[in-house]
């Protein structure tokens, strides 16, 4: 029995509509755990953890907050991140949309060995929050001698 070539165009066309429905429900539903939550949606930075020799380093996505409203604490081996993004609208002028609102944050690490709080060094460039921190010097390895 022979098709005719007007269904089977039908048939595929049925096809590519259930497809591009199916994509529009679950086109971003992997996203978040293949490439981790956005800011905006947990107010929680995205961050990397680096070692290099004898310094950690951590680089955190902090788009749209100054270096006045961030807060970074260590002690020991423990590391804290927090902050707020403050939007500011000029006096006058009228809402619209406000998609990019106030949000506050706090991230905490416990980092595989003791820093040296003294030496450590922040920078913030495009958005991104640098930080610099050489371990102490008890968890650097030494080399012992043998008598």
């Amino acid at each position: 029995m022979f098709t005719r070539m007007s269904d089977i165009d039908r048939m595929f066309g049925a096809m590519d509509l259930l497809r591009n429905k199916v994509d529009r429900i679950f086109g971003d539903f992997d996203r978040s755990y293949l490439y981790g939550p956005a800011f905006a949606a947990t107010n929680s930075p995205r961050t990397n953890l680096l070692e290099n020799g004898d310094r950690f380093e951590v680089q955190a996505e902090v788009p749209g907050i100054s270096k006045d409203n961030l807060d970074i604490k260590i002690q020991g081996n423990y590391l804290e991140i927090s902050g707020k993004r403050q939007i500011d609208i000029p006096e006058g002028y009228k809402i619209h949309r406000n998609e990019r609102g106030t949000a506050a944050f706090s991230r905490s690490f416990t980092l595989p060995d003791d820093v040296d709080s003294e030496k450590v060094e922040a920078t913030i460039k495009d958005g991104i929050l640098y930080l610099s921190l050489p371990k102490s010097e008890t968890a650097k390895p030494r080399q012992i001698t043998i008598n």
